[in-house]
């Protein structure tokens, strides 16, 4: 009702007698108020719409059982066609259907807080932002956090809502404080909950380390109860009026720099319709004092993340893939991400330290099983060494093996190497030495002569020139394209 309205009905009531103290029953106060006060009660009774509604009374109470009022009303016209508007609805359900309209929930009492007790935090959507460097338009979300006591603020904004953007609006936040309460009340987000249960919840593990970092309470709210943290949620239509809209911005940290100019000399300069202070002023005086001091070691950002071991010993994080050690294929491991590193935890234990990167794989060739990484570690100059100790015609092999196209030829080099494993190096030099006899040392030949026992034949002294293949291996300048006649 408008004021007047209300100022001529208490002036009438106390021209008759009624006094503030004065109590009654609700049957008295009806009676009282049809003697005095006829044309209130008739009201609705006057109103074109009362026998017209009034024939639909038992739909209307079977539609309120299972919708609200507005929805009820909407049906009502689209079923009849009638033209009442809402507010006449409104008023004729409320007079002459009281016991049809649903019981609003009795709120919870919540007891005051002290000093430095308690903050409550959310995230709220602010609205679309066009970025005037490239005109896009993003989503914009703030980050509030609120003492009970003081009701000071701080907001931050982000464009995502996620663990990172979390965690850091929350050291922003006692940076800003520069002090922390002894209990955060927060509802379900991700960043924080898990696993939301009212008995036991399961809490982020990087939340948790932040928790015990700055030594305060983590304290969820219900599932789908926002009434549990109501100061909060209180603040978010104000700093969606007050600060966002109607404001030009040109970049996230230009609307950082105002929210914090904001949170200081508006949010925290005016009159609070509760407490009757200035919110900032109050925090000053009454509550910092009451705050936790911040620890003496900064807080590393770092967010913690799973991720499952591939067979090929990898594990990918955001975006990047990194080498774990091979033992640890198949399991899950926890991460631990910060801006210059990457962290595998396997329980409490630490598996595996990488330096961060944006993007790619990074591989450590120790982390790999060692039939994975025998080819990278039986380098050319390895290869090299072990023919020389298996004898002259091994090395002379293995040489001209890797003579040309080395790193094509090395898988050879290296299976010729692994022959004298299984024949011996007495026979494999011989072998190697007959198949260079016959300009051919690669694998499948020194193979061959090996399998058939030939290596234990004699090599000829001065082999005829002309029964020589020239091996493939040899490289481009082994096959002149003409002769020494000049003829192709």
């Amino acid at each position: 009702m408008d004021r007047k309205t209300v100022r001529k009905y208490v002036e009438a009531a106390k021209a008759r007698g009624v006094e503030r103290s004065t109590s009654a029953t609700r049957e008295q106060w009806v009676a009282f108020v049809r003697e005095h006060f006829p044309e209130a009660v008739d009201r609705m009774a006057r109103s074109p719409w009362a026998g017209e509604l009034a024939a639909y009374e038992d739909f209307i109470r079977e539609q309120l059982v299972i919708n609200q009022v507005t929805t009820v009303w909407q049906r009502l016209v689209e079923r009849t066609g009638l033209g009442v508007s809402l507010s006449t609805f409104r008023r004729h359900v409320r007079s002459a259907l009281p016991d049809a309209l649903p019981q609003k929930p009795v709120p919870v009492w919540r007891p005051e807080v002290q000093p430095g007790e308690e903050a409550q935090v959310d995230f709220a959507h602010m609205g679309l932002w066009p970025d005037p460097r490239n005109g896009k338009r993003h989503r914009v979300w703030a980050f509030i956090f609120v003492l009970s006591f003081s009701r000071h603020m701080f907001v931050r904004l982000v464009r995502r809502i996620d663990k990172e953007n979390w965690l850091g609006s929350h050291v922003a936040a006692f940076d800003f404080l520069g002090g922390v309460p002894q209990r955060v009340l927060l509802d379900n987000l991700k960043g924080g909950v898990v696993k939301p249960d009212i008995y036991d919840p399961k809490l982020n593990q990087g939340y948790e380390r932040l928790a015990a970092h700055y030594a305060f309470l983590i304290d969820p709210c219900r599932a789908a109860r926002p009434t549990d943290k109501p100061r909060v949620e209180r603040q978010v239509r104000y700093v969606r009026d007050s600060f966002w809209r109607g404001r030009t911005f040109l970049s996230l940290d230009h609307m950082n720099t105002e929210a914090r100019s904001w949170c200081l000399q508006t949010a925290g300069c005016r009159i609070h319709g509760t407490t009757r202070r200035k919110p900032l002023e109050f925090y000053e005086t009454a509550e910092r004092p009451a705050m936790r001091e911040l620890p003496p070691t900064p807080w590393e950002l770092a967010v913690w993340t799973t991720a499952k071991v591939a067979p090929d010993s990898h594990a990918q994080v955001a975006g990047a893939i990194y080498s774990i050690p091979f033992r640890y294929r198949g399991d899950q491991l926890n991460v631990r991400l910060t801006k210059t590193r990457v962290e595998f935890f396997r329980g409490d234990s630490l598996v595996k330290t990488h330096s961060r990167r944006p993007r790619g794989r990074q591989t450590d060739p120790g982390d790999l099983p060692p039939d994975r990484i025998a080819f990278y570690e039986r380098t050319p100059q390895w290869c090299l060494r072990q023919a020389k100790e298996k004898g002259a015609g091994v090395f002379e092999a293995v040489r001209q093996l890797l003579a040309v196209n080395t790193l094509t030829n090395l898988r050879q080099a290296q299976g010729v190497l692994r022959l004298g494993d299984a024949y011996g190096p007495s026979r494999l030099d011989a072998a190697c030495r007959r198949a260079l006899g016959f300009g051919d040392p690669r694998y499948r030949t020194v193979k061959n002569i090996l399998e058939r026992g030939l290596d234990t034949l004699a090599v000829a002294e001065d082999p005829d020139e002309s029964r020589l293949v020239p091996a493939h291996l040899r490289g481009k300048d082994a096959f002149p394209l003409f002769s020494s006649t000049g003829k192709e």
